[in-house]
């Protein structure tokens, strides 16, 4: 087994699930360090040290503007270079809830023309026109996506009032065609949420929950799987291990969320 990879996981101005993100990835395998993006811009901790960025949700500048838009606009102005760097060193980014907010408002995800990075797709408020705080089902539809090497479907928690993710027709078809759609709202046997409330919690086109970029190792997405790292975590639990043991099964440790994040650590091994 080789060296831990190193997670620099994103802090400061609102940024709330900084810590939960850094234990993910602890509890994955991985070496993580919450570092606040002022200290990021003076350099005092070099991006260049680290195998994997994380942007993690919360309300970072107070969604002022617009949710991750001040956020992805200082990142950009003053790391530009470095980040754009860091992903062309084949390293990885994740992005979740104000996260994925300011990877699409950066133009991380979905970066279809890469190394070309332009917005290209924007997330805003849910049609219920108000925060939603639920658990969902999302499936699995892609095999481009580092984070999501497999994973099926799979339960999480989302919290958000804006995470509706929208873009015209022609590249919404390019996400289709090119495997950048990871992540999708469905119901309980797998079948697409096709807009329904409240199996798509915010009318996200297309029932899309998550994004990755053309080289599948910059994902974003508005599901939490940093609250779902236990089985007990799950609001279902009890039941869900009783129907395990009925059948003869022993109910896992883990929850299904830690997933996502030992795919990014088994990375870099």
């Amino acid at each position: 087994m080789g060296a831990k990879p190193r997670a620099l996981v994103l802090t400061g101005y609102g940024i709330n699930c900084d810590r939960e993100t850094r234990f993910a990835f602890e509890l994955a395998g991985a070496l993580a360090e919450r570092v606040h993006v002022n200290d990021l811009i003076a350099d005092k901790t070099r991006l260049e040290g680290y195998q994997i960025l994380a942007f993690p949700g919360g309300f970072s500048f107070g969604d002022d503007i617009g949710s991750g838009k001040v956020l992805a606009n200082k990142v950009q102005t003053h790391l530009g270079d470095q980040v754009a760097g860091f992903i062309d060193d084949e390293k990885l980014v994740i992005g979740i809830c104000n996260g994925f907010q300011v990877l699409a408002k950066y133009g991380l995800v979905p970066r279809l023309d890469a190394p070309k990075i332009r917005q290209s797709i924007t997330v805003t408020f849910n049609d219920s026109g108000r925060f939603e705080d639920r658990w969902v089902h999302v499936k699995n539809t892609s095999e481009k996506c580092v984070f999501t090497k497999g994973i099926g479907r799979l339960d999480l928690p989302v919290a958000h009032g804006e995470g509706k993710v929208v873009a015209d027709e022609q590249t919404i078809r390019r996400l289709e065609d090119e495997g950048c759609a990871v992540l999708r709202y469905v119901d309980e046997k797998g079948e697409p949420a096709g807009g329904r409330f409240a199996l798509n919690p915010n009318g996200s086109t297309n029932d899309i929950a998550g994004i990755c970029d053309s080289t599948g190792r910059v994902f974003g997405l508005m599901p939490h799987p940093e609250r779902y790292l236990y089985f007990t975590n799950h609001p279902h639990w009890t039941r869900m291990r009783d129907e395990i043991r009925r059948q003869g099964g022993r109910p896992p440790e883990a929850g299904a969320g830690r997933e996502i994040f030992e795919n990014a650590v088994a990375y870099f091994r």
